[in-house]
């Protein structure tokens, strides 16, 4: 059980988009208990006191749409391939480390045979990561974006392949053959499900503007998470399968990169969340050629990322619900779980966000994003103490997120995983 403390001096950046304020937050049981201005002196209370000197506090932040793959490159094909399972599961373990160190305290984890199983040593404490929700294995069409075209179809889908790699997808065409994969993946342990509802950048022989799954397949699959009590993620960049997953009643909306203002109107009408990942494609523009990405990748990237933008600004404007998530899926100079807070800086310098915005983009709407929003994403009295303290101030300058040395303190549930203050407890 984590101490009950006390964190004072500090200047509350709550994520609920409230001026911040000086004060302090009392913790017990792994919950915030109590958060009062001005600074506390311990008198008959029975908290341990850490001053904070002025340092900033926000909440735990999320990333909604990662991949813990333990790819290191962008070579898809060697990676799956030629790397075995268990160095792909050891290097996820070192990627939890980095994004919990790096302030990322809950993550959703959006298609993957990984996730699903290291959640349960997070939870146990076996290993240090982040609270992790996911979906495990995405469900695709036949020649759909998770049918990973560039591999035999034998070895796609995990119900069928002795091969096993930690992406894959289960292949399903029909609505009898969509409800009967999306029972499979929550069987297998999906906290949500994961869709392809159109082609992609880095799927070989589709696009990003290819319509995937009827409208009636993916009523299908929202239907089998609702009975299940959760909600379904899709994959969705071109227009019409955007609009597609949000009649059909798809909850978080990826990529989007050819929103339009009818799938905006229709986001906002449903109450949907609408996940960017801009990071993922200004790796590929930064570093592709040099980490092994395809040429068809390339390619297909550079078409788009300036139309992406520009959507996603028309998303911003429209008064769509937007929240961070990077699609990172592990690397050493690109992708590399650590760097999330990238997603934060191009919501302020690319879409024209107030840093204020794009940190509530990052907590309390990433929180909604990942079924976390009852547990955590902002500082408030109830949630778990998820909770950063930062040396400068974020409001001022939003690139310090980046910064290791700036993350002073992580606590999640209460309990400090980081800290390079060395605080002494009053």
């Amino acid at each position: 059980m984590a101490e009950s403390i006390a964190l004072t001096n500090a200047v509350i950046i709550d994520g609920t988009g409230k001026e911040p304020f000086k004060g302090t937050v009392f913790i017990q049981d792994s919950k915030i208990v109590e958060i009062t201005e001005g600074s506390f002196t311990p008198t008959q209370h029975d908290f341990k006191v850490i001053d904070l000197r002025d340092a900033f506090l926000i909440p735990g932040l999320i990333d909604a749409h990662l991949h813990l793959t333990g790819f290191r490159s962008g070579d898809l094909l060697k990676e799956s391939l030629l790397v075995p399972y268990e160095v792909l599961v050891a290097r996820v373990v070192k990627d939890l480390e980095a994004l919990i160190c790096s302030g990322f305290t809950s993550i959703g984890d959006a298609g993957g045979s990984i996730a699903v199983g290291v959640k349960k040593a997070v939870e146990e404490k076996t290993i240090l990561g982040p609270r992790i929700s996911a979906a495990g294995h995405t469900l695709s069409q036949t020649f759909g974006h998770g049918d990973e075209h560039y591999l035999p179809i034998q070895y796609v889908d995990p119900r069928e392949s002795r091969f096993k790699s930690s992406l894959g997808a289960l292949i399903c065409d029909g609505v009898e053959e969509c409800q009967k994969a999306a029972r499979y993946a929550l069987r297998c342990g999906a906290d949500f499900i994961k869709v392809s509802a159109t082609g992609g950048v880095l799927s070989e022989k589709d696009r990003p503007e290819y319509t995937q799954f009827t409208i009636e397949e993916l009523k299908a699959i929202v239907q089998e998470a609702k009975h299940a009590k959760r909600f379904v993620h899709a994959h969705a960049q071109g227009t019409e399968g955007i609009k597609n997953s949000l009649l059909a009643g798809v909850k978080v909306i990826a990529h989007a990169i050819f929103i339009d203002q009818e799938c905006c109107d229709l986001a906002k009408e449903k109450d949907a969340i609408v996940v960017p990942t801009l990071s993922i494609v200004e790796h590929i523009m930064r570093y592709g050629k040099q980490i092994g990405i395809p040429e068809w990748g390339l390619q297909k990237c550079e078409q788009v990322y300036k139309i992406h933008i520009e959507n996603i600004k028309l998303a911003y404007k429209s008064g769509v619900k937007l929240a961070t998530g990077t699609d990172f899926l592990g690397g050493t100079n690109a992708f590399k779980h650590g760097q999330n807070a990238l997603e934060i800086v191009l919501f302020v310098e690319k879409i024209g966000m107030s840093p204020m915005e794009a940190i509530v983009a990052a907590t309390k709407n990433a929180a909604q994003a990942v079924g976390f929003s009852e547990i955590t994403g902002t500082i408030e009295a109830g949630k778990m103490a998820d909770i950063v303290v930062l040396k400068e101030n974020p409001l001022e300058n939003v690139r310090t997120l980046m910064e290791p040395s700036n993350i002073l303190m992580v606590l999640k549930e209460g309990a400090v995983v980081k800290d390079l203050l060395k605080c002494s407890m009053k």
